[in-house]
């Protein structure tokens, strides 16, 4: 054992204690994060506006703040992009993170100095919790890649900023320099098709034990490495162990990339976002990840079936309960307030506190009231697919409103490693796995008001191109699994 893996099983230990402390006292240390971020912001432009001074409890808080998404916030965020200090957090932010708004264009998330760490330390803690767990430190003194944005960050009014990935890139560790891939330059392509043939090509060579991004473009960067040696990524890198991911569920790549590496290798999955570093995977046995109560984030929930409705009920950590689908409410050290950021939730623990990434509120069909969102297709495809050699590279459904004969349908549309022998066939185990994952899809089928899914096959790297034609291929930007409208549907027509 090399002394930096021992060094890190170590610190290991010494983490994963101090995680039990705050992770034993839930909703003590959430209430201490709420009365911070209360007393630290109170003579902010937005803490006067709504009497921060007055507030003495969580009911006093949802009586003076609303929910607000970005646009609705959007006021206050202009001013600070404009370079005035003190509106939504003390001070001026560090940076912006740029994203894709939906409506809007650019949005730009502030990142402060007392947010900024807790991107970094839930990033390394993750990889800490693994080895606590596991015991496995080898990888340590092995090649590690994370393919993200590009770390070339512009300015504005005196602040920098770029893309979240890009900004953490400026925050890799000193011990980790030498060990970490792709090359400065190479990490500052833009096109993201030139930059992964350049990381290839950098790579190739390379002992990679460790390799982290968003699943669906590490298959991109695994595929042209397969290419170009003609043998499993696996054969390429002998001692590539520990995958490491976020953005889009796991499970409908596994078997792809199982086959692709030509072996299993162990996985970490992480809930990162510009607004702030929600949670990870702190345990290889147990299912979701370890919500984050301790980093400058206090969190509500409101239930989705209830989120349209006029006033929800906001929930805090101690009133959730198992299995219910939770809209994420955020309050944050970078001046985010009551912030809704459009993921589902559901807690698959209680002790302590995890969660999985169901969808998002905005990312569902409901266009004949099934409200069907992201996890159970997700959940329904894979069950389809157990047993058989079908293989799945990426998916999307829309609903068909005005088919042009019989009853209206969800369409899959689907990009087939392996397809299945007899379409009709994997079809119909597609659509038994979703009536039982929602009884309202289950009615509606047996009331005749659907069909059963239409499976429609997407030619190779077809998603590739969709991405790419809207300006998002690559990067951290993902592919939606649902649309109530057929926006994407449409793009294959």
């Amino acid at each position: 054992m090399s002394i930096k893996s021992l060094i890190a099983k170590q610190f290991a230990k010494y983490i994963h204690r101090k995680t039990q402390r705050w992770a034993n006292h839930p909703v003590e240390t959430q209430q201490k994060i709420f009365q911070q971020l209360i007393h630290l912001a109170k003579e902010t432009q937005f803490g006067k506006d709504h009497d921060f001074s007055g507030i003495k409890s969580f009911e006093d808080f949802v009586k003076r703040v609303p929910v607000r998404d970005y646009e609705e916030l959007r006021p206050y965020v202009d001013r600070v992009v404009s370079g005035e200090e003190n509106i939504l957090w003390r001070g001026k932010p560090l940076y912006f993170a740029k994203t894709s708004g939906t409506t809007s264009g650019a949005k730009y998330i502030p990142l402060t100095k007392e947010s900024m760490p807790y991107h970094i330390e839930a990033a390394r803690n993750a990889i800490l919790s693994y080895i606590h767990e596991t015991g496995n430190a080898d990888f340590v003194d092995g090649k590690m890649i994370f393919l993200q944005g590009s770390p070339s960050l512009e300015e504005k009014n005196g602040i920098k900023l770029g893309r979240l990935s890009g900004i953490v890139a400026h925050y890799v560790p000193e011990y980790l320099q030498k060990n970490r891939m792709p090359s400065w330059e190479t990490n500052c392509i833009e096109d993201w098709e030139t930059k992964v043939e350049a990381i290839v090509e950098e790579t190739f060579n390379e002992d990679m034990a460790v390799i982290s991004g968003i699943p669906s473009w590490v298959q991109m960067y695994f595929e042209k490495l397969a290419t170009k040696a003609n043998k499993p990524v696996g054969d390429i890198f002998k001692n590539f162990n520990l995958f490491i991911y976020g953005g889009v569920n796991y499970e409908p790549y596994r078997a792809k990339f199982e086959k692709m590496i030509g072996r299993k290798v162990d996985s970490i999955e992480l809930f990162p976002a510009s607004e702030g570093f929600f949670a990870y995977q702190d345990s290889q046995k147990e299912k979701g990840m370890l919500l984050l109560l301790n980093s400058g984030i206090f969190y509500e929930f409101i239930k989705a079936d209830e989120f349209f409705t006029e006033n929800p009920r906001r929930y805090t950590i101690g009133e959730v309960e198992l299995g219910i689908n939770y809209a994420l409410i955020l309050s944050t050290n970078a001046g985010l307030w009551a912030y809704n950021i459009g993921d589902t939730i559901q807690f698959t623990s209680l002790k302590p506190y995890r969660v999985i990434v169901s969808g998002r509120i905005k990312h569902y069909i409901s266009a004949f009231g099934e409200h069907v969102i992201g996890k159970e297709v997700e959940a329904a495809l894979k069950e389809a697919m157990e047993g058989t050699d079908v293989q799945v590279n990426e998916f999307t459904v829309a609903p068909q409103i005005n088919p042009q004969s019989g009853l209206p349908y969800h369409e899959w549309l689907i990009e087939f490693e392996n397809e299945p022998s007899d379409l009709e066939q994997f079809s119909h185990a597609v659509d038994q796995a979703m009536r039982s994952q929602n009884v309202y899809y289950d009615d509606l089928i047996t009331g005749n008001v659907l069909r059963t899914v239409v499976i429609k096959k997407v030619a190779k790297n077809g998603f590739q191109e969709y991405m790419k034609s809207i300006g998002k291929l690559g990067g951290q930007n993902k592919l939606p699994r649902l649309s109530n409208d057929r926006k994407i549907a449409d793009f294959f027509k």
